[in-house]
């Protein structure tokens, strides 16, 4: 086994401060078995962001609760009922039901008693008349969301109860799916003009499973998610938000996203667990010119003590950015076998980008890259612009990461410890990774990066050579790399 020693500083200094990092990472960083739903507790504990304060907190409902029976169909009547008289629970007690799509109201707790499953309806019809969405960071109105709320606020899913998306029909059958959204949506039209019901074009947008529209106080814990029909819990333009405890099951669905944070403010997500199709949670700020038209971003988020299983990423940042995705704190977390860990994705077209952001205390095996910066992406979706050699000015759609913070990470397996794809014209800025323990295939590619830091950090990988291109201020501080 050779070591090869990369240090600014003495060799014995290096040697002494790596010695025992694996060990004090594995102690220290919680196990699979320590995060994720089924550890998660009653209360919500304070946070404790570097960027920002807030007191997140369980919502109170007024005490009217109105019960219904196993095949009850009216679940969209009785919540307008007690919205009308004040808010309240619309408790659903053990069994099945099936719905077409439900609108929350303001002051509304749908709760799920556990054993309790609603299944969606399946066809287009189910869930029309259109409504105001963002699909894919982009402005429409289509089918909205299995569960629905716009401009409510004090809202609620709770329980141990489980919702099943839609299964085979309309809504399945007219997906969209032949082409990128930017290439099939007007943006010259006005957004209410922009309908897709299955009348104004062949195809529709498919519902979410749970999808509020600048809410405020949304409040979603516990539930199971299965068999969506697009991404499954997507807070959009929302503020006060607290997912936890929810388990996602989406695999094999495409873009069955578990979490997406869609230009939404103030938000914690914890103690779930998902098992996805796509990203597991992913950090979302609007696509292309509509949002930098709308100019939302992401902001104030806490991600804590949640496991992401199978899924494209643990925790993906965009592809859609355009409104900024900033003040980002993610912490002991754990990634179980996903195809990358923690993954910042931008493309050339997509405007914005992120700053501000920040991990600790991650631990990870991973099928592909463990710490991947994928700002290019495929010729399939944005042509000659994925390749780093086709030349672009710099322009108002050109993304930008920068501020970056990686603490405390063991990374036990991976293909690519450190796979960074920045821009020409918008290199990646200002990273610094502390403590890191890494074990794969390949130690490090670094292209159009400017002042990237990794220091007290311990890599063990077949391939140690760096491949880097367009790299200036890379720097490593008492780091030892050893050839398996």
């Amino acid at each position: 086994m050779k070591t090869i020693w990369i240090s600014l500083v003495g060799l014995l200094c290096c040697a002494c401060a790596s010695t025992s990092l694996q060990e004090r990472l594995d102690a220290a960083l919680p196990q699979y078995d320590e995060v994720g739903a089924d550890v998660m507790p009653d209360t919500i504990a304070p946070i404790q962001s570097p960027y920002f304060d807030y007191d997140f907190k369980r919502p109170v409902f007024p005490e009217r609760v109105d019960s219904l029976l196993p095949g009850a169909s009216d679940i969209q009547k009785r919540i307008d009922l007690l919205a009308a008289v004040g808010g309240g629970t619309v408790l659903l007690t053990a069994g099945e039901y099936t719905s077409a799509r439900i609108e929350l109201r303001s002051n509304i707790n749908l709760h799920l008693e556990e054993g309790a499953v609603l299944t969606f309806k399946s066809e287009i019809s189910d869930f029309l008349p259109v409504v105001f969405t963002r699909n894919e960071g982009i402005e429409l109105y289509s089918l909205g969301a299995c569960i629905y709320a716009r401009d409510a606020e004090n809202i609620a899913v709770t329980g141990k109860g489980k919702l099943v998306g839609p299964g085979e029909g309309s809504v399945r059958e007219r997906t969209m799916t032949h082409e990128v959204i930017e290439k099939v949506v007007n943006l010259d039209l006005p957004v209410n003009e922009r309908i897709y019901d299955g009348e104004t074009a062949s195809f529709i947008f498919p519902p979410a499973l749970i999808a509020p529209i600048n809410c405020k106080k949304v409040y979603i814990e516990g539930v199971t998610l299965e068999r969506s029909a697009f991404w499954n819990v997507v807070p959009t333009y929302c503020e006060d938000v607290v997912i936890r405890g929810i388990k996602v099951y989406s695999e094999g669905i495409q873009r069955g996203d578990g979490i997406d944070i869609e230009s939404s403010k103030n938000v914690l997500v914890e103690y779930c667990s998902l098992y996805t199709g796509d990203d597991c949670i992913a950090i979302k700020a609007g696509r292309g010119h509509d949002g930098l038209r709308v100019n939302k971003p992401s902001e104030n988020i806490v991600v804590r003590y949640c496991l992401a299983g199978t899924g494209h990423g643990g925790i993906t940042l965009g592809s859609e950015t355009a409104g900024m995705i900033k003040n980002l704190y993610v912490h002991d977390c754990a990634f179980d076998g996903t195809d990358v860990g923690i993954r910042f994705k931008t493309r050339r077209p997509r405007g914005g980008g992120g700053h501000d952001i920040t991990f600790e205390n991650i631990r990870m095996h991973v099928v592909h890259s463990a710490l991947r910066w994928d700002m290019l992406g495929s010729a399939t979706h944005v042509g000659a612009q994925a390749s780093r050699d086709f030349e672009v000015a710099i322009n108002d759609l050109t993304p930008e990461f920068s501020n970056v913070k990686i603490n405390d990470v063991l990374i036990e397996s991976s293909e690519n410890c450190i796979n960074v794809e920045g821009i020409p014209e918008s290199t990646l800025k200002n990273v610094e990774i502390t403590n890191l323990h890494a074990t794969g295939k390949n130690y490090l590619t670094l292209n159009d990066v400017d002042n990237f830091v990794l220091k007290d950090s311990e890599v063990y990988c077949e391939e140690c050579a760096v491949d880097s291109v367009h790299v200036s201020g890379f720097k490593t501080e008492r780091v030892r790399v050893i050839q398996r």
